[in-house]
This record gives structure tokens, sequence and C-alpha cells, in this order.
């Protein structure tokens, strides 16, 4: 399959390890043996049920999701969850606080881009009337400019509502390319030490471009943790929630109580009653995904991801580097705040950029034009992207396009096996 294909640097859908779209081309014929293909079998059938069960162990294993939390399969995209956690975790605030006015009644938002500036306008859609939105920090001010999101804000510069009925942040934002950092104590890392101590907090991350590419820091403590799957994981279609239990709450008994009504299919307690088939789920997306996690504990799990993502990034940020210094490139965000997954540059001189791109393209590299809200270059690094393709885009930064010196030094870098 290989020689036919291109390198998908693309932001999403994203690449795919070759093993699973074969695996997966044969299952569309005959899913384990039941001689029914895959996109064909029925959802209520034992096969696929037990292969569902399979899939959550899998994500509860590889991320070590402790059991105060369900695991979830739901539809409708990072898109869909900008009102959901917003509808379910209101629901809940009412339970606990009925007597609260609307505007005693707050959700914390972390702006850091251009997906949580999303979520952020779902949530004052929403809440006219019911709760009131609290920007807790917006990056924007402490840009380069005044408008750009390319940092993680310091962490004096954060104002969390004091009992809000939750504190929504984008941990990858994929369009700007910045992300928080995983270190703890780092400047760029969520702050949660400004988090209330000693209780269930009302945390919610999205993790839609960075899911199952390193450790998530501080699980256990999230409400809500979400992610599409088309970025590491799997083909569109597919959403992934790990909720705290005392999330799934009633909501119509919350809306009895003057919070919003929530449409059923976007109830966390209804998907969990239903075990996640309350109705038909993307069972072709189920499967994909199911298959790329088994390939990602045969090659060392989440860790495994973790340190050769790591690596991979940092081939291109040197390369990036040597660039900026010889006038050639400019990165979009503040070094601190760097995404792993999604790298956003410029290639500075007239034509150069498409240039460049066109140089890629030819060499059989695609989805490197950035987003057209921010303009330049976005690399994505996705798991599936292996070290030997990122060396192949390094070496179109070195040659073809800027001219730039070989860093020999990132040829010595180990690299793991793609299969």
């Amino acid at each position: 399959m290989s020689s036919s294909r291109v390198i998908n640097f693309g932001a999403g859908p994203s690449a795919l390890p070759e093993s699973v779209l074969e695996d997966t081309a044969k299952a569309l014929l005959n899913f384990n043996n039941t001689g029914i293909g895959i996109a064909e079998i029925s959802h209520r059938s034992k096969e696929f049920g037990a292969f569902l069960s399979e899939f959550e162990g899998l994500v509860r294993e590889q991320l070590d999701v402790p059991p105060t939390h369900t695991i979830l399969f739901a539809q409708g995209g990072g898109t869909g969850q900008f009102s959901a956690v917003v509808l379910n975790m209101v629901a809940r605030h009412y339970l606990l606080h009925p007597e609260l006015e609307p505007e005693n009644r707050t959700v914390d938002y972390v702006l850091t881009g251009s997906w949580s500036k999303r979520a952020l306008e779902e949530a004052n859609r929403l809440g006219e009337g019911t709760y009131t939105v609290n920007t807790a920090v917006d990056s924007r001010q402490h840009s380069k400019d005044g408008k750009s999101y390319d940092n993680i804000p310091p962490h004096e510069a954060y104002s969390f509502s004091q009992d809000p009925a939750l504190i929504y942040y984008c941990e990858n934002e994929t369009v700007n390319g910045v992300q928080f950092s995983s270190e703890e104590g780092h400047p760029a890392a969520f702050p949660f030490h400004l988090l209330p101590k000693n209780k269930l907090l009302p945390l919610v991350g999205d993790y839609s471009s960075s899911f199952l590419s390193r450790p998530i820091p501080r699980l256990a403590d999230h409400a809500i943790i979400y992610a599409g799957v088309q970025k590491n994981v799997g083909p569109a279609g597919l959403t992934i929630l790990i909720v705290r239990q005392d999330c799934l709450v009633d909501v119509d008994a919350a809306a009895r109580l003057g919070s919003i009504p929530v449409p059923i299919s976007m109830s966390y307690k209804y998907l969990a009653d239903g075990k996640s088939l309350p109705n038909t789920p993307p069972v072709l997306a189920i499967y994909m995904s199911a298959l790329v996690l088994k390939r990602s504990k045969e090659l060392g799990g989440v860790q495994y991801y973790e340190d050769m993502n790591r690596r991979k990034a940092q081939k291109v940020y040197d390369i990036l580097k040597v660039g900026e210094e010889k006038g050639v490139l400019r990165g979009h965000v503040k070094e601190s705040a760097r995404s792993w997954m999604n790298i956003v540059f410029e290639v500075i001189g007239d034509g150069k950029e498409e240039q460049f791109l066109k140089g890629a393209q030819e060499r059989g590299m695609k989805g490197l034009k950035g987003h057209r809200s921010v303009g330049g270059i976005r690399v994505s690094l996705y798991n599936a992207i292996t070290e030997q393709q990122t060396d192949t885009l390094v070496n179109i930064l070195e040659s073809s396009s800027t001219k730039l010196p070989r860093l020999l030094s990132l040829r010595q870098l180990p690299k793991p096996n793609p299969n």
C-alpha cells in the first residue's frame, strides 16, 4: 500500500496506520469471522458488544482511567461537546445549588485559541438568563500583537470563579499551534494549583487533537475529558468521553428547577445508562479506533507515543529555530507554548511559501497549508506520522525551500518500527 500513498500532514481527518486500513478493508467484508461486514453488523450483536467492551478496556488501560470515571462513545465531535458539556454541567450545578440566581451561577472559560473561543461562544449562546459566562483568562492579552493566540498565559493572569458550574480549557489548539505543557510546575502548564482543594472539580478538558499522544495530567481531577477521534485515534464520526460519575445527572430533574432542557442525545446519563448504545453508534469508526488502540498497546502504549512525539516535534522545532535565526522562517507561537501536534510557522519571502508547498507536494506530502484564519504552514504530527516521514519534511525545509544547512544531529536519533 505504501508505494501509492502520500504523507498526510493534515490537521484532520488525519493519517491512520496502514496496518489499520488494511485490516479494516478485510473487516468490511467479514468482521471477526461472522460473515458480515463491520459496516453491516448489528450494534446489538454479541460480537460487536464484546468488541465495544474490549475497546473501552483499551482506553481505560492506556490512559489509566480510574473507576470513578465512565468511558462513553458518542457522536457529534468536539463541536457537539461545546453544547453538551455546558448543558450537563449546568444541570448538575442546578441540582447542587437550586437557590442561585443566574448572575451568581457562572461557567469559566480559559481562552487560548480558535477552538476555546468557539466553545465560549456556544456557552454564551446557550446561557442567556440561566448563567453567566466568565472568561478566566484571554491569551490574546498576553500576545506579541495583543490580538493573536500565540501563548499560554502566565498563571497569575487567571481569575476563576468561586464555585463555577464548569471550568473549560482546550489542551491543544489545533488551528493556532498552542498547547499546555504536560510538565507539572511548568509556566505553560494548566494552573491546577489555582483550583479549589478537597472538592470535586467541575474541570472540562478538550483533548481532541492530543488524545493518546501523551499522558493526561491529573486526569482523575477532571469532571469530563472528551476527544473527537479524527486526529490520533480513528476516522471522523466518533467522540470519546471520560466522565466522572457524579456528572451523570438527571437532566430532566434539573430542567424542572430552571436549568436548560437537554436534548436526550446530549444527556451523559442517558448515554451511560444505554452503555453507549441507546441508538446506533458510529460502528465503523469505533472498529477502526479500537484497532488503533490495539496497535498502540503492542507498541508500548501512550508512553511509546509520548517519547516518539517529543522527538518528532523537536526535529521540526530545531530546523524552525535555525530558519528563524537566518530570517527565512518565523514561528507563530511563543516557545514555551508550542504544540507537539500542530506546528505553525511562516516561510518568509515573496513566493517562498507557495514554493515550499509545491515542493512538498511534488515529494508526496500534503495537508501542510495553514488554517485560513492564521495562514502560513501547519505541520500536524499526529501519532500515525512516523519519524521517517517527519525526517522527509525536515529535508524539504533544509534543502528545497529555505536552503538551510543540514542538521546532522537529526539523523542520529533512533527510529521506531513504523509497522
